[in-house]
């Protein structure tokens, strides 16, 4: 008997002045954009994942404020389907010297417009959707979220 499962991951919007912070990633051999995001660990809750992927991935520690949605995704190249706890929240404080995870590139922060020039490099359609979730006003209490 062969079980299937979603993998549980979680992703940040980080707006400050109209830009967004973004990581630039390797995935499947190509430098693609992305939130910053990750997957759920042992003994951690969805809002600590977010705040620890978001430091791991950026540099920046973040204020996780509130819940943006919930998304299912099944990635073309690898047929998994995740899963996808998207937040919002501020930055507090950024770490220049910390190194960031393998596969990450850089962090950026970036409008909404050079975002969309960039489509075609989003690591998949829930980057876009999440943020113009986020701009449309999808912002939920974190309360929605029993631990």
């Amino acid at each position: 008997m062969s079980f299937w499962y979603p993998h549980v991951t979680v992703a940040t919007v980080v707006e400050d002045q109209g830009r967004f912070l973004l990581v630039e990633e390797y995935a499947e051999g190509k430098l693609v954009f992305n939130q910053p995001a990750g997957h759920l660990e042992r003994d951690e809750n969805l809002i600590q994942a977010a705040a620890r992927e978001t430091l791991e991935e950026t540099g920046w520690s973040v204020e996780i404020l509130g819940l943006i949605g919930f998304s299912l995704y099944t990635a073309p190249a690898n047929g998994v389907t995740y899963c996808r706890h998207s937040f919002h929240g501020k930055p507090l404080q950024h770490d220049p010297a910390r190194p960031l995870d393998e596969g990450i590139e850089r962090a950026v922060w970036l409008s909404y417009e050079e975002i969309l020039t960039l489509a075609p490099r989003m690591r998949s359609p829930m980057v876009i959707k999440t943020i113009e979730q986020f701009r449309s006003g999808h912002r939920y209490p974190l309360s929605l979220i029993y631990n």
